[in-house]
């Protein structure tokens, strides 16, 4: 069904969004349990008391491998003109690799694997997210944004399903990831047939008129990883500061927590990313949500028992996840250069490397001498500053 009389012929398949948002989930679910649960668990296995340093280590490499990988391999499917034969090269190999690791004992060598990994996964995953923004309007991107609200949601599922010990053994647990990643991503390589939008590459020349694009460019860009600096920090050391209150907080209780925050955010994101395409405002949502997410981090600051921690984690949960499902879409609005718009979306990417460089310093710093209250304000006063990035912008994005 057209919104506000738009023609279906200019709007694209809701299959090919369906099938699109699998995909973008299985890209979610290849990474997330093997780096939260697989990998630290096979490292512990045999690194022994070493294990903090070598996963420093690797996480170390992979975030500089993924960022240098994600550019390049969407600058090679905008120079090509290809995206689906980058998708499933990436798909074949990071599967591949992930099949390997758990024979892996020497450290040096599980580095260079990871490293490997993660240039095949961003092989399958920067082409990915070209392709929506070749595909998809912009009187879309709001439920598209909505729709990659699955993808966390999802990838937190897979690593509780491949963790099961009753339904999956120890020994074919990164067998199990490698399957539901390709469950998730062949069909849209195989089935998926997106139609031909001629006004796609005229969206760009509507915003040049209302804003510069680099203004708006380096605005959503700086937004964004101010608030991914905040879900970085939140995602390492969640379960610590729930223990810091309550010390018989159990693991299974804040993964469930996480995961109930998560499946929210899916309702959540679809409805206000619903609400911005049929009322043509994009940003609004985004600042909103930024704001939330920044009132969350208040509520942490001052908690002084577990019941208000929790409540201050999910404002600040629901806020955080939506806001990065529904930017991942909306960023695509203002690209200026379609011709490459892989190595562009490459360089917003670093929003979400770059905070795993920065986030263990920062709280290293902090929440020794100061303790986390004091983390949880100064996060709270970036995510507020991204919350005034995007409302000074709100009306020139349409």
């Amino acid at each position: 069904m057209a919104i506000s009389g738009e023609p279906t012929a200019q709007r694209q398949s809701r299959r090919f969004l369906f099938l699109y948002a699998l995909a973008a989930a299985g890209g979610a679910i290849a990474y997330i349990p093997f780096l939260t649960i697989l990998l630290p668990s096979h490292v512990t296995a045999f690194a022994g008391e070493r294990n903090l340093t070598l996963l420093a280590y690797i996480a170390f490499a992979g975030a500089i491998a993924a960022s240098i990988a994600n550019i390049f391999f969407g600058w090679l499917s905008d120079q090509t003109g290809m995206r689906r034969p980058w998708i499933a090269c990436g798909l074949i190999l990071a599967s591949g690799l992930l099949l390997t690791v758990s024979e892996i004992r020497d450290p040096a060598l599980l580095i260079a694997v990871i490293v490997g990994w993660q240039f095949a996964l961003n092989m399958m995953l920067a082409p990915l997210s070209a392709w929506a923004g070749d595909c998809v309007p912009d009187s879309q991107k709001g439920l598209l944004g909505g729709l990659l609200a699955l993808a966390p949601a999802l990838g937190a599922l897979s690593g509780f399903v491949v963790t099961a010990q009753q339904w999956v053994s120890a020994d074919y647990r990164m067998a199990c990831v490698a399957a539901l990643t390709l469950f998730c991503v062949a069909p849209v390589l195989l089935l998926g047939k997106p139609r031909v939008l001629v006004q796609l590459d005229n969206d760009i020349a509507a915003q040049r008129a209302s804003l510069s694009l680099k203004s708006m460019v380096s605005r959503m860009w700086l937004a964004r990883l101010l608030v991914q600096i905040a879900e970085a920090s939140l995602f390492a050391f969640l379960l610590l500061w729930f223990r810091s209150i309550d010390p018989a907080f159990a693991d299974n209780r804040a993964a469930a927590i996480f995961s109930a925050v998560l499946g929210a955010a899916v309702l959540l994101a679809l409805w206000l990313g619903n609400w911005s395409d049929r009322h043509k405002k994009p940003i609004q949502p985004l600042a909103l949500c930024a704001g939330i997410s920044a009132l969350g981090l208040a509520i942490m600051a001052s908690a002084n028992g577990i019941a208000p921690a929790i409540f201050g984690y999910v404002i600040f949960g629901l806020g955080g996840s939506v806001f990065l499902a529904l930017h991942s879409s909306q960023t695509l609005r203002v690209l200026p250069d379609p011709a490459r718009r892989g190595r562009d979306l490459g360089i917003f990417n670093l929003t979400n490397t770059v905070p795993s460089l920065i986030m263990p310093w920062l709280t290293l710093a902090l929440v020794p001498v100061y303790g986390f209250g004091a983390l949880f304000v100064l996060l709270a006063l970036l995510a507020l500053a991204a919350a005034l990035l995007l409302v000074s912008m709100r009306r020139a994005i349409k």
